[in-house]
């Protein structure tokens, strides 16, 4: 497979630079990519695989709809899998992870007052990124990342739409969570890191479905 084009293709659809429902051609991205249709597909065949595309015979590549209910039921099996690699990060955590997990808390604070969905979201990532680190464990990584892009795009979604005071409630919200961990962790208790990846995580979910109700307009 094809990374450099699956990397590009995954980040217009998590980012939502290719909005979703949109309709994409095969001929028309093989045609931009410089490639023929058969590696093409095997890189559609993986997004398809991860539920951020549908293939329609004779129609085209769709992206996936937002749909709430679906990322509702992904969220719970994201709840688990968080509390695993976070107690066995937590196990694992040494001088180089307390180095880096300073540095995103910095780098949190200056997202206050300078809204920039992508920084706010690369932040979120390479949180994520310090703990698969740390766990070390490539299969809980692997299945973490797919299930992640699929509660992404709603949370990007929501960023866009969000007003300058929802912003820093948003942010703070996050740096919160980020001082949690690092008192956690400097306790050397492993179980509560993981019950506080797993607490973030739900709450972060109610923030998810309390903006994206309004927005959409349902009660």
């Amino acid at each position: 497979m094809n990374i450099d084009i699956y990397n590009t293709l995954r980040d217009r659809i998590i980012y939502l630079d290719y909005a979703p429902g949109h309709m994409l051609k095969e001929q028309d991205l093989a045609g931009e990519f410089g490639i023929s249709r058969t590696p093409l597909r095997t890189v559609l065949f993986r997004l398809e695989w991860e539920h951020l595309v549908k293939t329609l015979p004779r129609t085209g590549i769709l992206i996936m709809e937002l749909e709430l209910n679906t990322i509702t039921n992904v969220f719970q099996a994201r709840l688990e899998l968080e509390s695993v690699i976070g107690t066995l990060a937590a196990e694992r955590f040494k001088k180089i992870h307390f180095t880096r997990l300073d540095e995103l808390m910095k780098e949190c604070d200056r997202q206050f007052d300078h809204k920039n969905p992508k920084n706010l979201a690369s932040l979120d990532m390479e949180v994520k990124r310090l703990f698969y680190d740390a766990a070390a464990n490539p299969f809980l990584t692997e299945i973490s990342e797919r299930l992640y892009c699929l509660t992404f795009r709603l949370w990007y979604f929501n960023l866009l739409k969000m007003h300058n005071d929802e912003w820093n409630i948003e942010v703070t919200s996050i740096k919160e969570d980020l001082l949690s961990l690092s008192e956690l962790l400097k306790a050397d208790t492993p179980k509560m890191v993981g019950e506080a990846r797993k607490d973030h995580l739900l709450k972060h979910l109610k923030r998810i479905r309390s903006k994206f109700l309004n927005l959409s307009g349902a009660h």
